[in-house]
């Protein structure tokens, strides 16, 4: 799994890992104002099945997507392209990086 999400389809796969399992009109539900069109949204869901990160079973008249992917793999890809990227692979430069700029404590 090295794809990566637009912002869109990341805001949509959140809310599919926090439900597990939502039709449509349950991911538009969750989602904050203003909400995007149900064409929008199915067509961004439709785009994430195609990067096999979303699969569909049917229900009813509809279908309900659920995610392939778990969160905590795609968050630790993101990361290590994060560290990779801006860090030259030092997870210690990252850190010493986030502390020096953000004055944070050491006993934090």
């Amino acid at each position: 799994m090295e794809k990566q999400l637009t912002k869109a389809e990341e805001q949509f796969m959140q809310v599919l890992w926090k439900l597990e399992a939502a039709s449509v009109q349950e991911i538009i539900d969750e989602l904050p104002n203003p909400k995007p069109a149900y064409n929008t949204v199915s067509t961004i869901i439709r785009i994430l099945e195609t990067k096999d990160f979303v699969a569909h079973k049917a229900k009813g008249r509809g279908y309900i997507y659920f995610p392939l992917v778990k969160k905590t793999d795609y968050s630790n890809q993101t990361l290590n392209k994060l560290v990779d990227g801006y860090f030259d692979g030092s997870f210690k430069s990252m850190v010493s990086f986030f502390v020096n700029k953000n004055d944070v404590d050491i006993n934090e």
